[in-house]
């Protein structure tokens, strides 16, 4: 047993290894690689992925993982009991799948969001039906693969990105949402117009400005940079495979200073999460979260508990002005907690205040579950968008760019994934509640004692990694199992005392 478990470690340091050379080329592609460097690292990069393959495929390793998971009592370490489940699940793919139908997939993938691109170009959907068929007709082959008597169908893509998680647990879910939320929002936005000041989105908000506020926010939060980094990019991401190097990066737009400041918020919870993670699991299979969704919810929760309370800008918003000065003349706190947490029947999904965005997701969800039991064909994507939209939030696309053509997800192979944000966002309402219980969390957000929501995330969620389940996690720092309500009650006493504020300016 002790070769077995040595050997077993001994091949988990390579494949993290191949993990960590991986994520510093994606990072350093999506940070500051030169445009021209592109060909020459895609052919460094085949031959990586060929050798990642084959390590993850090795013989020996999956008889050792095999071996292990039949005597898991004989194991005493816990962790190391986790760390084999999880890669067992990680490799039922390599385990599963015929080789010739990965390969052939990964060739799809590898063209498809060049498609996905050039029908957003020519705004025609049509483009990219042929690449996401196939797409779509992998993925359910590869359900039948992978799937078992007590996770088939969708259920098993659901599963892949929020473990425990399915079709009856999302439909409850989502129910719950539409019969609150969507008669609500209609209420909310009916003949809603901006009523905030326009200088706030036309004037000009220089980068090197708003990279000064980056950085005060960061030290705000207290993400240690000598465990971290911050760089420029198209799409904010947060990066990292140990809790001694997480990356983030921030886009910033000219006439819109708030993207940045909201997309630093939410990166730094993932990161906060990463850095937060016991060292222990440093060089495991359970460094990060045990699902997407809690670190997910942890980002939503520093963007939108935090990032767009009155509390915080009641603190900081002089920052603000002290940065900006001329642009903001005239315009005090209140109007800009107001702006921020502005609510519309918005079309697109990434410009969706917090009010709405759940509907979005609600679409996305519907489409694909009917795409996987058949009861919808990849063509007809976009009429049944144009539905859905109308249904719940309100608006129908006058296009494909403004229905399925919006999002990458689909072109990446992602499906499953898009519920996991409506579920976090209802997660980080869940901790904040429980938070409060132990903390007055909006005099620790005035007074500048952010640290102690970290501490307090860290103490009952981050330190854990991946060593438990995101359900076990929700229970122990919240005192009971998953409940949409403190999701709804959040959003409806939110926004009615944003629309009472409106009112009282009128």
């Amino acid at each position: 047993m002790d070769e077995i478990i040595k050997e077993y470690k001994e091949h988990r340091k390579k494949i993290i290894a191949f993990r960590y050379v991986d994520w510093l080329i994606n990072w350093d592609q999506k940070t500051q690689a030169p445009k021209k460097s592109g060909k020459f690292r895609a052919e460094q990069v085949e031959v990586l992925s060929e050798m990642y393959f084959d390590l993850r495929k090795d013989s020996k390793f999956l008889n050792n993982i095999d071996y292990l998971k039949e005597n898991l009592n004989k194991i005493n370490d816990e962790d190391l009991k986790k760390d084999i489940l999880k890669i067992d699940k990680e490799l039922r793919v390599i385990r599963s799948v015929p080789i010739n139908e990965y390969i052939d997939y990964q060739v799809v993938l590898a063209e498809s969001t060049k498609v996905w691109q050039e029908a957003r170009d020519q705004n025609d959907f049509e483009i990219f039906v042929p690449a996401l068929e196939k797409i779509v007709d992998y993925h359910k082959r590869r359900i039948k693969y992978i799937g078992s008597s007590d996770l088939q169908g969708y259920d098993v893509l659901l599963d892949e990105y929020e473990e425990g998680k399915d079709t009856k647990f999302y439909d409850d879910f989502f129910n719950n949402l539409k019969e609150e939320l969507v008669p609500f929002v209609a209420l909310i936005t009916k003949g809603k117009k901006t009523n905030y000041n326009r200088k706030l989105t036309t004037r000009e908000y220089p980068i090197y400005k708003q990279k000064e506020i980056s950085k005060y926010f960061i030290d705000q939060f207290a993400f240690d940079l000598k465990r971290g980094a911050i760089r420029d990019t198209v799409h904010p991401f947060t990066s990292g495979i140990s809790s001694t190097d997480i990356r983030i990066t921030v886009d910033y737009e000219i006439n819109n200073f708030t993207t940045s400041i909201t997309s630093i918020m939410h990166e730094m919870g993932h990161a906060i999460y990463d850095q937060n993670n016991d060292p222990k699991y440093n060089g495991t299979f359970l460094f990060g979260s045990p699902t997407y969704g809690l670190h997910e919810a942890q980002a939503r929760f520093y963007e939108n508990m935090i990032g767009r309370s009155f509390a915080f800008w009641k603190r900081h918003y002089p920052k603000l002005e002290e940065v900006f000065p001329k642009q903001l003349a005239g315009i005090n706190s209140l109007e800009y907690y107001r702006f921020i947490n502005h609510a519309k029947r918005s079309k697109i999904r990434t410009e969706a205040d917090e009010l709405t965005y759940p509907l979005h997701i609600m679409v996305r969800y519907e489409i694909e579950k009917e795409l996987f039991e058949d009861k919808l064909k990849v063509r007809d994507i976009p009429k049944r968008w144009r539905t859905l939209m109308a249904n719940y939030v309100g608006v129908r696309p006058k296009d494909d760019l403004e229905g399925p053509l919006q999002d990458i997800h689909w072109a990446l192979g992602s499906f499953g994934y898009f519920p996991v944000y409506a579920l976090a966002n209802a997660y980080a309402v869940q901790i904040y509640n429980a938070m409060n219980r132990d903390l007055n969390v909006e005099s620790v957000i005035e007074n500048e004692n952010i640290y102690l929501i970290n501490d307090w995330l860290k103490v009952k969620i981050n330190r854990f990694g991946a060593s438990k389940s995101a359900e076990e996690l929700l229970i122990e720092a919240t005192g009971e199992a998953f409940n949409p309500k403190y999701y709804i009650d959040y959003l409806k006493n939110k926004f009615t005392m944003l629309k009472n504020l409106e009112d009282l300016k009128k």
